[in-house]
């Protein structure tokens, strides 16, 4: 067995791949972990770095390593590339080849027609960007981030197909496609012969969409899943079990994924009923609903994201209560059809 040297500043534990469980993603040969950490917020140029480092450390150390990126997370745009760039080259290098790192390009990342969308010119040069903010030879999995109308389905993915065939990433995933765009991507990929690997689809109790036709293209086709949102940012842990509190993430102007206007009284009083569900299987609200999204035989691992190595712990936790009886899920059921 290849042992790595030591290395002063950071040793995983040893015992990091004995708690974590894998799941095959498809029909390929890479296997997830359950739950991946992603670099969304919290790891950007204006938050700490030492908090940065110590929250991909601790992942790692859990069994958890596949971590999450696109070329937009920060803030500012970029830096959480650059941040666990850093990461890497502090301690984390000699492990290159036990981690599974992604990115992405889709979003607005620079001014101008080609800072943004589905062409070629920018996945190539976001891809190449994205290579040098980390320091990395190369992605393990390179994505679209979303469907772009303005561009076509064709051209973004030979872009793709591209940056496989270069060496710049080793497989290609799609996010945010609907289940007949994925259709098409999964044929033009087979065509070119860089299959889909995987697709990154928001997911969680309060926004379902995927359950109607995403699943039975991903499981048709041997394409994985790695959803994000799994605690619909926060919403589902017990923050908010009172309402919104002070300075929590729903209660910040700037946010435009959870706001006030989100989060009504009649889902604080489906959350609060979710959560007796929980404490009846020794559960946080998190927990539970980490374990409630990774049912679905197309959902290979579960996003998570954290501002304290004590989340990452958390909803590790989670893993070791996974099974739901019949009663339980139709309960949920009825609890989140209001």
């Amino acid at each position: 067995m290849i042992t790595h040297q030591p290395n002063p500043t950071y040793l995983p534990s040893e015992a990091r791949y004995q708690g974590m469980p894998y799941k095959r993603c498809g029909k390929s040969g890479i296997q997830l972990p359950r739950l991946s950490l992603g670099l969304w917020q919290n790891f950007g140029e204006v938050d700490t770095f030492s908090n940065a480092q110590a929250m991909v450390h601790k992942a790692f150390d859990l069994g958890i390593n596949h971590f999450d990126l696109a070329n937009n997370y920060g803030p500012p745009y970029g830096s959480a590339e650059s941040t666990f760039g850093k990461i890497l080259k502090q301690g984390l290098a000699p492990y290159r080849d036990e981690l599974l790192i992604s990115s992405k390009a889709g979003y607005d990342m620079w001014p101008g027609p080609f800072g943004i969308g589905g062409s070629r010119k920018y996945l190539l040069a976001s891809c190449d960007q994205s290579l040098k903010r980390t320091g990395l030879e190369y992605f393990d999995v390179f994505y679209s981030h979303r469907f772009d109308p303005d561009t076509p389905l064709e051209e973004t993915m030979q872009a793709l197909d591209t940056i496989v065939r270069s060496g710049r990433a080793l497989y290609v995933g799609i996010s945010n496609y609907s289940a007949e765009q994925t259709q098409q991507a999964i044929a033009i990929l087979n065509d070119l012969g860089t299959p889909l690997l995987v697709h990154q689809p928001r997911y969680n109790m309060f926004d379902r969409w995927i359950e109607d036709g995403l699943t039975d293209v991903l499981t048709d086709n041997g394409v994985g899943s790695v959803v994000f949102s799994p605690l619909a940012q926060g919403f589902l842990t017990n923050k908010y079990l009172r309402g919104i509190p002070e300075g929590s993430r729903a209660s910040r102007a700037e946010q435009i994924h959870l706001s006030a206007d989100h989060i009504t009284q009649d889902k604080i009083a489906r959350v609060q009923q979710l959560n007796e569900i929980a404490i009846e299987r020794n559960q946080s609200l998190a927990q539970l609903a980490l374990a409630w999204v990774l049912q679905p035989q197309a959902v290979t691992s579960a996003i998570i994201g954290a501002s304290r190595v004590e989340q990452i712990e958390d909803c590790v936790t989670a893993l070791y209560n996974l099974h739901f009886s019949p009663e339980q899920l139709a309960n949920i059921d009825q609890i989140l059809a209001g």
